[in-house]
């Protein structure tokens, strides 16, 4: 349900009071007098926020509103993430940004890839033996197109500073200060995986998503292993670069002597380490990558348990751009230590699979943020004027691990849970109202300060296997004898009779002719043909336990999307209804037997739904002339107000502020 303005009001008490004590903005006469502050906080729910603010939790957020307004926020559909924060800093809907789902397919192979990043092989090589050094070009590649907001103002003299910035990787801003933030990946490519060495017998019989189980044997109270790093991009095969791992037990005590890359490390049963810097040597004596970790010693008595982080870039000697200028990242590594550059560094991965319990998780997630609440600090201090946009993670990635306390209908719902863990997302977000202080106080009279998130939060209950339900209506094919949910990546796909399958989490494609390598779907009349069909039996579908409609609706890409990227958009986007999402399965090309089934997965919130009911927060010390603000109408808006030319590429709004 959207929230109105009315229930704003109603909510939080009277806080979101459009234009009490709201300051004049002071417009631009030369480049960095404006000062302009957006904390962007993913996954805050304007439903939850209203009621913490009515309860007196929240009274920075409070202060804020009644400067100016509390409104919700229209957010894009898909309501994802990348997407989301690529309209905002683009100030244009995906179309003109490229950017539509977590995941995207290459037409040509049909194999997934992360949607907002790719590496592409050096243009020249020169071979040394068993070794091919690059010469030129190659590198990751960014695939979100547009200019950003801050490179924009930095472009017309301003100063500005990103911070975590969303869909940032590899950086490309020249003259913004800039650190990457989510779609950032680990050492190994991957949005983070872990390891976990493990001496307990016949458990993780399976490798989990998102990690990586070692199973070790110990003599004499030792373990001599490896750290696998990675890929060795100086050789042709797909060879990982490994090093040396020794891990030794006290015999009496439950402490653990770990020596990895020239590092000894104590730690005693449930203790973290700090951070540990790792050298991969690709070519001896020639290149090497640097990266970093941190390990736990989940167990140490009477078996061996040790989780090592994922492979996070070394801000200090990044392997990859990760900030600009360059000094950036190195400057703060110096200033503050070091940091998780990974762009979702909460590790809902280890929690899902067992190897974090939801203790463990909350204290590894309370770090993330206690990190992060301390370079807030810094940035605070250094503000001198212009734009800073800062990012916080912890809402969006404890939301979906702990909605479970709080939905008494959800599977995995207990008293027991809710009694010990209920307090969680509270506490979280008076947490973050609290780094909302600082800014206001950083900020004096005269500085716009918005509080922006992407989405809010529903229940993810069941969950709809999208491949299979194609299968079991006849718009996909598998092969002979093939067995139901026994494998991914469509592998058991009949591509000759096929006519459309799924990827990613709200993305429909069809199997059309010409673009996809086994296509039969021809463009014209039977493109339409089908996609009318899909979306008719779509809405029709049924949850066969409750009768409830998991999907509102399915759109074709050219009804949502304008742009001169639309093209890459898939055939349809499917929007689930609350409650409902698509399933692990579907994410990645399986085809599982049942349709719709609970979700069982303590990744029990979600907000890749229908945007109807996920609109973000705009919490901001000045007023709004336009209702019903949207997050693509913010890069326009600003830009307006530091009286920068706004690109006729951006469909936002100047939602007129006073």
């Amino acid at each position: 349900m959207n929230l109105t303005r009315r229930d704003f009001i109603r909510r939080s008490g009277g806080a979101a009071t459009l234009g009490a004590l709201g300051f004049p903005f002071i417009g631009k006469s030369r480049p960095g007098d404006a000062r302009i502050m957006i904390l962007g906080v993913d996954g805050m729910d304007p439903k939850m926020t209203a009621r913490l603010m009515g309860e007196g939790q929240l009274p920075n957020c409070r202060r804020l509103a009644e400067q100016g307004s509390f409104l919700p926020l229209q957010t894009t559909d898909p309501p994802q993430s990348p997407v989301a924060w690529s309209s905002f800093i683009s100030g244009t809907n995906p179309g003109g940004h490229g950017i539509f789902d977590f995941i995207a397919r290459d037409s040509e192979t049909l194999q997934p890839h992360l949607s907002t990043s790719k590496v592409e092989g050096p243009a020249k090589t020169l071979s040394l033996g068993r070794f091919s050094l690059p010469l030129g070009g190659g590198g990751p590649q960014l695939l979100r197109e547009g200019p950003t907001l801050w490179d924009l103002l930095t472009d017309a003299g301003y100063d500005a500073t990103a911070f975590r910035a969303p869909v940032s990787f590899p950086v490309v801003s020249k003259r913004a200060h800039t650190l990457s933030g989510i779609t950032t990946p680990d050492l190994l490519g991957t949005y983070g995986t872990f390891t976990l060495y493990s001496t307990v017998p016949g458990t993780r019989s399976h490798e989990p998503a998102g990690g990586r189980i070692v199973r070790v044997r110990m003599e004499n109270h030792l373990v001599d292993t490896v750290l696998s790093g990675p890929l060795n991009t100086y050789r042709s095969g797909r060879e990982t670069v490994d090093i040396p791992l020794v891990i030794s037990a006290d015999p009496q005590r439950p402490v653990l002597r770990i020596d990895l890359s020239g590092h000894r490390i104590l730690l005693k049963q449930g203790e973290w380490s700090e951070w540990i810097t790792l050298s991969f040597p690709m070519v001896p004596g020639l290149a090497e990558t640097a990266g970093i970790c941190r390990l736990y010693a989940k167990q140490v008595q009477p078996y061996l348990e040790l989780y090592v982080t994922p492979l996070n870039i070394d801000p200090a000697h990044p392997a990859m751009p990760i900030g600009s200028p360059p000094h950036y990242a190195r400057d703060l590594a110096k200033d503050m230590g070091y940091f998780y550059t990974q762009g979702m560094p909460e590790d809902t991965a280890a929690l899902s699979s067992g190897v974090f319990d939801d203790d463990e998780f909350r204290a590894q997630a309370s770090y993330v943020l206690d990190e992060r609440l301390r370079f807030l600090r810094h940035e605070l201090d250094r503000y001198r004027g212009g734009f800073l946009y800062f990012y916080f993670s912890t809402l969006d990635l404890n939301s979906h691990a702990f909605w479970r306390t709080l939905d008494t209908e959800h599977p995995l719902y207990t008293p027991e849970l809710a009694a010990r863990h209920g307090d969680v997302l509270p506490e979280l977000y008076r947490r973050i109202d609290e780094g909302i202080g600082w800014a206001l106080d950083a900020a004096g009279n005269n500085t716009l300060v918005a509080v922006v998130s992407d989405h809010g939060f529903v229940p993810f209950r069941r969950q709809v296997q999208l491949n299979g339900w194609l299968a079991d209506n006849g718009f996909a094919r598998l092969r002979a004898g093939a067995q139901r949910g026994a494998t991914s990546f469509f592998e058991d796909t009949e591509w000759g009779r096929t006519q459309a399958y799924g990827l990613g989490i709200n993305s429909l494609y069809l199997n059309l002719k010409g673009r996809e390598p086994e296509g039969i779907v021809n463009s014209g009349v039977e493109y339409e043909e089908v996609r009318t069909r899909l979306i008719d039996r779509l809405l029709a579908m049924r949850d066969p336990e409750n009768d409830d409609q998991p999907i509102r609706r399915v759109l074709r890409r050219e009804e949502l999307y304008s742009g001169p990227y639309v093209d890459r958009a898939p055939d349809l986007v499917v929007l689930y209804n609350e409650n409902y999402r698509a399933s692990w399965d579907t994410i990645l090309g399986a085809y599982p037997a049942e349709a719709v089934s609970d979700n069982l997965d303590p990744w029990s919130g979600d907000h890749c739904m229908d945007s109807a009911f996920l609109p973000g927060v705009f919490i901001c010390n000045r007023s709004i002339t336009q209702a019903n603000p949207a997050l693509e109408d913010l890069a326009p808006t600003i830009l307006n107000l530091c009286k920068v030319d706004v690109p006729p590429t951006m469909t936002g709004r100047d939602l007129g502020v006073t």
